[in-house]
């Protein structure tokens, strides 16, 4: 899978400095556990070369990045350590160049429309935004996607829990890079329990999974008109008749007969399909593929290959 996707089905990418090696491990642990197994480890620090090749030797399955890379010799250093890909806070083309050249992902950062036109120069799409609240967050990234259609970002600087539904809302955006799920007074401290659970919070928020509707199966249409009316009695609902379902508000739906699972099925509604499927399924979840359905060319709803306590369950895209 390319990087650039891999990156958006995360979603999120933790931005760490990491003073101490010893640290990095139990660290990208805590986030890989609270459900981020993503994490770019920034040049900032004389620790950052062997952070990255720990990591990598002991947690092979974390997407690992390095970032603040401002020479091809940092680099080179990242690539023989262990990151799959490079993330700059400028954009240099020297650096650039140079990791096109080694087969290394680059997303470097820009920060105007000049910039966007050098990395389109280069042959890139997708670029960092930073400092991104600084420079007039999502705002200007929509303001300069008008005349750069096909350029992709990933804002970071200033992206906390209170703006990362704002920015993964515009389209153009793949992901953020943030770090307020790694305070460094956790990371002093060795509080990988802290990490992770900020780091589950920011996940769940992220992907916005909810509750839309049951779905119960029904014997018969006249069963499902009973059952929908009777739930419209007791909670004062409107009554929907459809082909193949009557719903009761927009909580429950009667099927008018068997559906999929043994007892109905269950809608959870989510923010981004695609990723919030690739979340699932590093948590060891499976979906059928052949149940997969498209709205506009994009995923419109899929079920998990599993029933749980007799219901059939499917993401549903907000």
């Amino acid at each position: 899978m390319e990087m650039i996707q891999k990156l958006s089905l995360a979603g999120l990418v933790p931005v760490i400095k990491v003073e101490d090696a010893a640290d990095a491990v139990p660290l990208c642990k805590a986030l890989s556990d609270g459900g981020l197994p993503v994490a770019e480890i920034t040049f900032r620090s004389a620790a950052a070369e062997e952070a990255i090749r720990r990591v990598h030797e002991e947690l092979p399955h974390v997407i690992l990045g390095a970032g603040t890379v401002l020479t091809p010799e940092q680099a080179d250093r990242a690539k023989d350590a262990g990151a799959a890909y490079i993330v700059s806070p400028g954009l240099n083309p020297q650096v650039v160049t140079h990791c096109q050249k080694a087969g290394l992902p680059i997303v470097p950062g820009c920060a105007n429309p000049s910039d966007i036109e050098a990395a389109l120069s280069l042959g890139l799409q997708t670029v960092k935004f930073f400092p991104a609240e600084a420079l007039g967050g999502l705002e200007l990234i929509k303001a300069m996607s008008a005349p750069y259609g096909n350029v992709t970002f990933l804002p970071t600087g200033g992206v906390s829990e209170k703006n990362l539904k704002d920015y993964l809302s515009f389209p153009k955006v793949i992901a953020c890079g943030g770090s307020w799920m790694v305070p460094a007074e956790a990371v002093a401290a060795k509080d990988w329990k802290r990490i992770e659970s900020l780091t589950r919070r920011a996940v769940s928020l992220m992907l916005g999974l909810e509750l839309r509707h049951v779905g119960i199966n029904s014997a018969s249409p006249e069963q499902a008109k009973k059952d929908a009316d009777m739930l419209a009695k007791l909670l004062e609902l409107e009554v929907k008749d459809g082909n193949a379902s009557i719903f009761a508000g927009t909580a429950f739906e009667m099927m008018k007969k068997p559906f999929r699972g043994t007892h109905g099925h269950i809608a959870i509604a989510c923010d981004h399909l695609p990723r919030a499927r690739w979340h699932l399924e590093k948590r060891g979840f499976a979906f059928d593929e052949d149940t997969c359905t498209k709205k506009n060319g994009k995923p419109a709803a899929i079920y998990l290959r599993d029933e749980i306590a007799g219901f059939a369950f499917h993401l549903l895209q907000k």
